[in-house]
């Protein structure tokens, strides 16, 4: 089902009980208000600046308790100021290494299932969707998007909620790599020429020569062309470390794989952010197309359209969901189109071959003679 990247539980460090907890921040205020709590509620808590020891000796089921007291009591902000080792090691390199990692409380919360329902990664099993992409000219489909889904006991799960949870825990790196891997791997059975669009967060990919390694070594193993391959970042993701971002995609072009960015839209930014990136792909924002025939929304998108062709993009519309929509979006001077008009994500089946030898033509009998 997981197309060979199940993200089952062996891919998140979901924490277990605990019976000791050093808590440290540099906000003055908040050790007090945990301390405080703590004893409360019968745990034994040495205090030092900066830092709380709090020790459970009912085997953590008082600090699993303190846990979730924390989670109503403390603002978003003072949980991401706070920083939590439970269970840590003896003295040394390997205390000091947990430390210097040492999640923050709000991470620690949402791997714990208190803030967020951290189940939904933990027992899924991932597999990706695919909505085609078509040529506005003759509507013959020349690529497919690829969406991750999840299934948790029989139920589905969209990509939102997933990729939601993996964020609040700490997980994103991981989850976008299973999304980037899936879509590769679902889509090589029945493939064929077209291309393959897939999804990625920059701020997933610390260095790409190492995060994506994984990436490079599953392309290379299903045989897949490179230049199929179009890995497209949202423009939201991408304003937020502009310089990183241009890394990423210079490296994906040195492997021979191609860049979109999508959900494009009105404003400066828009605009500056093609000039810098100069995307292979630009994929209009499907919130302006669907407000089409706005003569605002249209204007914007004109001005991206005829943008992007200046710096050798293909312009893909997102969102065409009826025929007038097409003509609107055509005229507009957009490539290709994306929307429910043509077509809905599905997960398509690999042909059937049919094993050799299982038909033979049928040889006329030998008339009989009498």
């Amino acid at each position: 089902m997981c197309g060979g990247v199940c993200g089952c539980r062996q891919n998140w460090e979901i924490p277990g009980p605990a019976t000791r907890a050093l808590v440290a921040t540099s906000i003055g205020h908040v050790l007090p208000s945990v301390s405080r709590i703590a004893k409360a509620m019968g745990l034994t808590v040495y205090s030092s600046p900066q830092l709380l020891d709090i020790l459970d000796d009912r085997g953590g089921r008082r600090l699993d308790r303190l846990f979730q007291i924390l989670a109503r009591e403390l603002t978003a902000a003072e949980t991401e100021a706070l920083r939590v080792v439970t269970d840590p090691p003896g003295e040394g390199a390997a205390l000091t290494a947990r430390l210097l990692t040492a999640p923050t409380l709000a991470v620690e919360l949402a791997r714990r299932g208190v803030t967020v329902e951290v189940g939904v990664l933990a027992e899924a099993e991932f597999w990706s969707v695919y909505q085609p992409i078509v040529s506005l000219a003759d509507r013959s489909v020349a690529a497919h998007e690829a969406l991750l889904r999840g299934v948790v006991d029989g139920r589905e799960v969209g990509g939102g909620d997933l990729f939601f949870v993996a964020e609040q825990a700490g997980w994103l790196h991981r989850l976008d790599r299973i999304g980037r891997e899936s879509a590769i791997t679902g889509a090589v059975p029945w493939l064929g020429d077209d291309d393959l669009f897939v999804n990625f967060n920059p701020t997933s990919i610390y260095r790409p020569q190492v995060c994506l390694a994984s990436t490079e070594r599953v392309v290379h193993e299903t045989g897949i062309e490179p230049a199929q391959l179009v890995f497209e970042v949202v423009e939201s993701h991408a304003i937020a470390d502009r310089g990183h971002l241009v890394s990423i995609l210079d490296h994906y072009r040195t492997l021979g794989w191609r860049v979109a960015l999508d959900d494009v839209g009105a404003g400066w930014s828009s605009l500056s952010l093609l000039a810098a990136v100069r995307p292979d792909v630009v994929k209009l924002d499907k919130r302006l197309v669907q407000e089409l025939p706005d003569d605002g929304a249209r204007t914007v998108l004109k001005a991206v359209t005829d943008l992007a062709h200046q710096l050798g993009a293909v312009v893909v519309a997102e969102g065409v969901e009826t025929e007038r929509l097409a003509d609107e979006v055509t005229a507009l001077g957009a490539d290709l189109g994306q929307g429910w008009l043509f077509g809905r994500p599905v997960r398509p089946q690999p042909p059937v071959e049919e094993p050799e030898g299982r038909w033979q033509p049928v040889t006329p009998a030998r008339a009989l003679t009498t």
